[in-house]
């Protein structure tokens, strides 16, 4: 992808945005496009990158959990369309991006028209497939697919339900895949079988969906949902069930969180009629506030965006510059300390040179001919040598990076942005080389600059979503004018939430559990 390909996907999300109505994520946009231009100068990013397009600019829900934990018939029931193939053994092996469409009928459309399509968060992912996918795997149509469905609750939004987590057989890339998408997403629904709550049937669920995330910056977006609780009905002690789940939550470490006790009323167990009216009380409030959540990620998508744009503009100040900057002072010490041990080396040589011709200093002249050559040719070899050993020093330096950085995006941004700081030019007069290229006091301030309007969005979204004095407000010349949204009218495919707030507070869990069986 070139520049100008960026450039273009860029444009068309603008126009995206601006079909929505969403004038503050269209000035969102060129503040990324400033973003990019010192990522650029930095050599951190190429230019057929953007911070941009690393992220989903569409609100994404993503449905994740083990085999048989009722995903699919979860789905098929909140959009009231049979979409998704239910049963109790793993049917479906692909992760599935579930969109709208104005059509009656249903499609399924092959991975390729994801990997090829930039408005869809897997755009161009086949080339990271490439580099994981084993010997059985067929490219981006083995991992991923499309699926359309006329149901409104779709418009404006993306959900994906994966495959489940245990006895993969591209275990590897289903997992590097669900990390891409729990980064992406909004809103994310980790799904637990009551059947099966002991830790040994969940234990790569309880890894990579709770382990690995009670740590995120965004962990209130996990929503952790005990599913097929009807099974639960004709137990004795049902609610052991619901303690022996958290139980197995807490031992991977979380604490805090909102969980959720659901069942299907359109495929449960008979339940006894002394528990029914408990059951579907406790079902229906959690079904509710589920589906509450599921319907606000239009307005957690725009404070997710604005989030990212502030995480990667500090990132550049507080930790690729100085890792840059470190960097650049081990390649300076490696050329330095080798080229010390060089001269050393070649004093040697140069003096048993002389022993063994009989040639002495006194008896050279530096007028000679052939003295004025053999000085030439050193200081070329020199020079060639010095340039050697500084692009030996980078490539050293380079491979040790595979070791001490784990994010691929971060090693590839740094690898790069360390081969520009460390080129002929700056090898050659490496004495004078000081902070990375492109790095100065004026690209702090215009880093701040990105800070200050990450600001001016939040606020601008705080006054859409919320009023704390309760006033009414009239249109101002900075407010969206008469064709956009007003402050007190959301746009339309943001749905208005019933208890607006900036963000997502992460709720507490409590010690008492909410008994099924009194």
């Amino acid at each position: 992808m070139s520049d100008t390909q960026i450039e273009t996907r860029l444009k068309k999300l603008e126009t995206h945005l601006k079909a929505e109505e969403n004038d503050i994520l269209c000035d969102v946009v060129q503040s990324f496009r400033e973003l990019d231009k010192i990522a650029y100068k930095l050599g951190f990013l190429s230019r057929e990158q953007s911070y941009a397009t690393r992220l989903s600019w569409w609100p994404m829900i993503s449905v994740l959990g083990t085999y048989s934990a009722g995903k699919s018939t979860f789905l098929n029931h909140y959009l009231g369309h049979d979409l998704q193939h239910t049963g109790t053994h793993a049917v479906d092996d692909k992760f599935t991006v579930i969109c709208f469409s104005g059509d009656n009928v249903t499609k399924t459309l092959p991975g390729i028209a994801l990997d090829a399509d930039p408005r869809f968060p897997f755009y161009q992912i086949s080339h990271d497939i490439a580099d994981i996918k084993t010997d059985s795997a067929q490219g981006v149509d083995a991992y991923l697919q499309l699926k359309t469905c006329p149901s409104e609750l779709l418009r404006g939004k993306i959900l994906i339900d994966s495959p489940g987590f245990d006895a993969d057989n591209q275990r590897t890339s289903t997992l590097r895949l669900a990390q891409h998408i729990i980064d992406l997403s909004d809103l994310v629904l980790v799904f637990f079988d009551a059947r099966h709550p002991e830790p040994g049937a969940m234990r790569d669920t309880l890894t990579h969906l709770v382990s690995d995330t009670i740590e995120r910056s965004d962990s209130s977006k996990f929503v952790y949902i005990l599913n097929q609780m009807d099974i639960t009905a004709r137990e004795d002690n049902p609610e052991e069930v619901v303690a022996a789940w958290q139980r197995s939550l807490a031992q991977a470490g979380l604490t805090a969180g909102r969980f959720y006790r659901i069942y299907n009323p359109n495929v449960c167990m008979p339940i006894p009629e002394k528990v029914k009216e408990r059951f579907e009380k406790k079902c229906n409030r959690d079904m509710k506030e589920i589906q509450d959540r599921m319907e606000q990620v239009g307005m957690e998508r725009a404070y997710r965006v604005i989030s990212l744009l502030e995480q990667a503009t500090k990132e550049i100040e507080h930790t690729i510059v100085p890792q840059l900057q470190s960097l650049i002072q081990r390649w300076k010490k490696r050329v330095f300390g080798t080229e010390i041990l060089s001269g050393i080396f070649l004093g040697i040589f140069v003096v048993f040179g002389f022993a063994t011709t009989g040639v002495t200093m006194e008896g050279m002249s530096l007028q000679s001919p052939l003295t004025l050559g053999a000085i030439g040719v050193l200081f070329i070899a020199a020079i060639f040598i010095h340039l050697k050993i500084g692009k030996m020093a980078t490539n050293q330096i380079i491979k040790r990076l595979k070791h001490e950085i784990t994010d691929d995006f971060v090693r590839e941004g740094l690898t790069r942005a360390l081969r520009k700081n460390t080129g002929t030019l700056r090898t050659l007069f490496i004495w004078l080389v000081g902070e990375p290229v492109g790095w100065s006091r004026r690209m702090q301030q215009r880093l701040h600059g990105i800070l200050s309007n990450v600001n001016t969005y939040i606020q601008r979204l705080n006054d859409r979503f919320t009023n704390p004095s309760g006033k009414e407000t009239q249109p101002t010349p900075t407010q969206p004018t008469p064709t956009q949204p007003t402050p007190t009218q959301p746009a339309p495919t943001q749905p208005t939430p019933t208890q607006p707030t900036p963000t997502q507070p992460t709720p507490t869990l409590t010690t008492t559990q909410d008994t099924l069986v009194e």
